[in-house]
């Protein structure tokens, strides 16, 4: 489709990336599979590298347990992951996911119709950026170690959680002010009806990314912004 109404030129393009770049399955059936794998030996094995033992230190105090030892720790951390915890435990995991993508044992999901589009994107000379709720160090990952090699180059920065939650308004304000750019010159592409209705509040302009047919129905029930199936569908002016 062409974004016909797009205007002004559009200048810088955020992504978000489960179900949009990236399978929106990825960490459920690969990135946390494998940290119930490897999770507590990973642990034994690195328990005084100086990063996993600060993460350690604020699971001990986190748990009300200062003094535990290390099996303890595990323990700890296995049960977090079961639950889903976040804080020490989730970033404990993104250490492990890191050494792993390091050592290729991990490789990122990408889609090869948003790879190809966004580099064209970057070839035409647009900024591009990320904005996920996963930690701006774990998206860069993804992308350098992904299943399209190294693509992390094409992306001038990756936000997070710290800008502010992604439907909230003021996050999409915060981002446009980072980059120093007019809202209505920036492009915010999602899976998400919330986080687009936040993004187009906050001024942006916006396009729905619906893989499929769950997500489909929604942006057609929605009819607040333009929809795709692919990012090739999508035709800057």
């Amino acid at each position: 489709m062409r974004l016909e109404e797009l205007s002004p030129e559009v200048v810088a393009i955020i992504v978000d990336i489960e179900g949009t770049v990236s399978d929106a399955a990825f960490t459920r059936d690969v990135l946390i599979p494998y940290a119930e794998a490897h999770l507590g030996p990973w642990i034994e094995r690195h328990a005084e590298r100086p990063d996993v033992a600060e993460a350690l230190e604020a699971l001990a105090q986190a748990a009300g347990e200062p003094e535990v030892d290390v099996p303890r720790l595990i323990e700890l951390a296995e049960f977090g992951l079961v639950e889903r915890d976040s804080g020490p435990v989730a970033a404990l995991c993104h250490l492990l996911w890191r050494d792993a993508y390091q050592a290729f044992e991990l490789t990122g999901h990408v889609y090869d119709d948003a790879v190809a589009t966004l580099q064209s994107w970057a070839d035409d000379h647009r900024t591009l950026l990320t904005y996920s709720a996963a930690p701006a160090e774990a998206q860069r990952l993804l992308f350098a170690y992904s299943d399209a090699g190294d693509i992390s180059g094409l992306f001038s920065g990756f936000f997070d959680r710290r800008v502010g939650a992604k439907k909230n308004a003021d996050s999409y304000t915060a981002i446009a002010q980072a980059l120093g750019e007019n809202p209505g010159a920036l492009l915010f592409i999602s899976d998400t009806g919330g986080e687009l209705d936040a993004a187009k509040q906050a001024g942006l302009q916006t396009c729905w990314i619906a893989r499929d047919d769950d997500t489909r129905e929604k942006a057609e029930a929605s009819q607040a912004h333009p929809s795709v199936a692919t990012f090739s569908e999508i035709e800057l002016l």
